[in-house]
Parts: C-alpha cells; sequence; structure tokens
C-alpha cells in the first residue's frame, strides 16, 4: 500500500510537470549523432525552453541504443540508460526541458538505421507491441521524477497506413474509412497507444506523454481519433508542406519552387502561402476543438525548410505566426545539427564556402560558419523578442 504522503508527493509532482504545458512553450529538436553540453549551452543562450531529443543515433554497447536489439527487446541496456541520464542532467543544470523521443521501437527500427528500408513489423504483429510496451515501461520507470523530463513522444512519425493505399492527404471521411476497417488490427494506432499508455502508466503516472498522428505525424490523420481518457496527453502533428517547397531536393535538382508561391502539391499545382498553411493546419485544429481539446495540449512538433530554398524565411516566419496565433507549442527543426547542415538556420541562406569544403575534403574538422543573419533572426527573435 502506498502511503498518503508518497501519493501526494507524486500527485504534486505530476502536477508541476503538466503545468509547465498550460503555456504556449517554444523549443527546438535535437537529433544529434553525438550530445554535448556544448549544444546545451548554445541553446540555453538562445532561449530554448524545451528539446525534443532522439537519441537513436548515438553509439551504444549494442546495435540499436537503449533497446538492444529492434528485432527482439529484452531490457534496457545499463551503459546506455547511463549515457541518456547523463544528457538529461546537462539539460537539467541548463533548466532546459526534454521530451524523450525514439525514432525507432521494437519491430519499427528507424529507416536510416535499417538500410534505408521501412520497417513495418510493428503495425503487422500485435508481438512487436508488447515489446515496444515493456520498453517504455522500463524506460518510464528509469526515468520517472527526473526534473528535466517533461514529456514521452512515444513514437517519432509513425506509419501504420503505410502499404494501405491511404493517401497522406486523404480526408476525413477516407480517414474514417481507413480506421472502420483497420480497427482491432495491428495498424489500430489508437489501441496501440492506448497499450503503450496503460504500461507507461503502471510506472510512471505524472510525466505527459505526447502522441504523434498517424502518416509522418500529419495534421489531417488525427481526425478519427477520440479523446483519450489520459488527462496528461499532448496531440503532436508535424508541418513540412508543401514538401515540394521545403525539401532540399527542390535546391539540389533545381526545381526553383519559392515560397510563397505557386507549388505542386497532391497532384495539382497550388499557391502556397501563410492563408494556405492555415488551412492545411484546420483539420487538426477542428478536430481538437470538437473533441474539447485546448490548445495548450497541441504541438507542433517539427516544421522546418531546407535553408537554401527561396522564400524559407519567409516560409518560416508565415508558419511560426499561424501556430502562434493559435497559442500552439512548437519546436523548429533543427537547432545545431551534427550530421547535415540543410536546417542549420544560423548559416543563412548560401553555401559553406569553398575553404570549408576543401578542409573537410582534408579530412579536418572546420567549425561551420554560424553567424547572425536575416534566416536565423526569424528564429531568434522568437526567443529573444527584446534584442
Amino acid at each position: 500500500m502506498v502511503s498518503g504522503s508518497f501519493f501526494e508527493f507524486h500527485v504534486a509532482l505530476g502536477a508541476d510537470k503538466m503545468s509547465f504545458w498550460d503555456v504556449q512553450r517554444k523549443g527546438t529538436n535535437c537529433f544529434n549523432q553525438e550530445p554535448s553540453e556544448a549544444w546545451f549551452d548554445a541553446a540555453k543562450s538562445l532561449g530554448v525552453q524545451w528539446v525534443r531529443l532522439a537519441f537513436d543515433k548515438w553509439d551504444g554497447k549494442e546495435r540499436d541504443f537503449l533497446m538492444g536489439d529492434a528485432d527482439h527487446y529484452r531490457g534496457l541496456v545499463k551503459e546506455d540508460l547511463a549515457k541518456l541520464k547523463m544528457v538529461l542532467g546537462w539539460a537539467a543544470a541548463r533548466d532546459i526541458k526534454v521530451v524523450i523521443t525514439p525514432l525507432g521501437l521494437p519491430g519499427n527500427r528507424w529507416v536510416q538505421l535499417n538500410g534505408g528500408k521501412r520497417d513495418l513489423r510493428l503495425w503487422r504483429d500485435r508481438a512487436y507491441w508488447e515489446q515496444a510496451a515493456a520498453f517504455w515501461r522500463d524506460l518510464a520507470f528509469a526515468l520517472r521524477g527526473h526534473p528535466a523530463v517533461i514529456g514521452y513522444n512515444i513514437l517519432n512519425e509513425p506509419t501504420p497506413e503505410m502499404g494501405t493505399g491511404l493517401s497522406e492527404y486523404a480526408d476525413a471521411d477516407a480517414y474514417a474509412e481507413w480506421y472502420r476497417k483497420n480497427r482491432g488490427t495491428p495498424r489500430d494506432i489508437v489501441a496501440f497507444y492506448q497499450t503503450i499508455i496503460a504500461r507507461i502508466r503502471s510506472v510512471d503516472r505524472e510525466t505527459p506523454i505526447m502522441l504523434d498522428s498517424g502518416w509522418f505525424a500529419k495534421p489531417n490523420a488525427f481526425t478519427f481519433w477520440p479523446r483519450l481518457k489520459d488527462d496528461r496527453i499532448l496531440y503532436s502533428v508535424h508541418m513540412y508542406e508543401p514538401f515540394t517547397f521545403t525539401s532540399h531536393l527542390n535546391f539540389s535538382e533545381h526545381k526553383g519552387y519559392a515560397y510563397p508561391g505557386r507549388v505542386p502539391f497532391n497532384g495539382r499545382t497550388e499557391i502556397w502561402d501563410r492563408d494556405r498553411i492555415r488551412t492545411f493546419l484546420t483539420p487538426f485544429l477542428r478536430w481538437a476543438k470538437d473533441r474539447g481539446i485546448p490548445s495548450n495540449r497541441l504541438v507542433v512538433a517539427e516544421f522546418g525548410c531546407y535553408r537554401r530554398n527561396k522564400g524559407a524565411g519567409a516560409y518560416l516566419g508565415d508558419v511560426i505566426q499561424v501556430l502562434n496565433e493559435n497559442s500552439l507549442h512548437w519546436a523548429f527543426y533543427s537547432f545545431r545539427e551534427d550530421g547535415w547542415d540543410g536546417m542549420d538556420y544560423e548559416l543563412g541562406s548560401g553555401g559553406l564556402g569553398e575553404a570549408y569544403w576543401k578542409a573537410k575534403g582534408a579530412g579536418l574538422n572546420p567549425p561551420l560558419p554560424r553567424r547572425n543573419n536575416p534566416l536565423f533572426e526569424v528564429i531568434r527573435h522568437q526567443f529573444q523578442p527584446d534584442i
């Protein structure tokens, strides 16, 4: 039996964790290959309030960091857990809150760590639901009460719809029909999340849980969901549309689509501007309103644009304005990523320069030429409005 004082302490702790999300929070994503204290120092200097932290790229003792083997989960790897706790300590020391965000789970190894192939076993075999639930139970037990951890994002960009014929941009009726056909199967994302939530809550009743919608966290993919009963749930989508514009392929393949402007999208060419961004996010906002979910439980956990595309700054500014006018929590992608410079907005909209690439070619590790510039100013001003 739990003593009254113990119970009251944990209820109070839970209230504190959830209350973090009662006002709009602005953050970033850290999907780096190597975590460092310097990264958290820089995030603190910028004024970042929260970080969506993915650990899958980190070097671990076994094949898959922390879970050991995504083919057969047997328990957390203690050496990897120690590394994760060390990084969380860096965040706590700087009063930066962290949402733990696996890019993969048992039966769903992240595509970039799986030879470029999508791993859909999680959505085909319920045995992997049990392994994923065991992983999250163990992780929640290990991290419960940690001062830096302000959320568990169960899985980044789930794709149970993949291979079923449902378009990523389907309307509400098509999503409802898809769910009717797949309810009770391993593709039932609502039931999957309910399974994981129950297992987390068996060891940690307090930490908020963040849920990405299906089809890579599309805003329209929530339309058939009920409001879940747990009162510490955050509902999350990502915003990279129109992908024909925001992608690095727009620059590298010399398509040259600009923002605002006419861009191919979902089989037709449309004008994309601030109003079109509002329209694209409307299904998510309408779904939440219809179910009585307040805006402070809604998150746009990723948005971004390849920094060299024409109008990248205008796009970022318009996305942020739409999110702010709806008081949504958000996290831009990304801040000082160590594996790719394409969305490192401190580098501006130009190239890195011949000297940089010559040094890289010579096997050196030259510093990236980060600096104040108009593109990054769009981001920086959100965290430092008075500077």
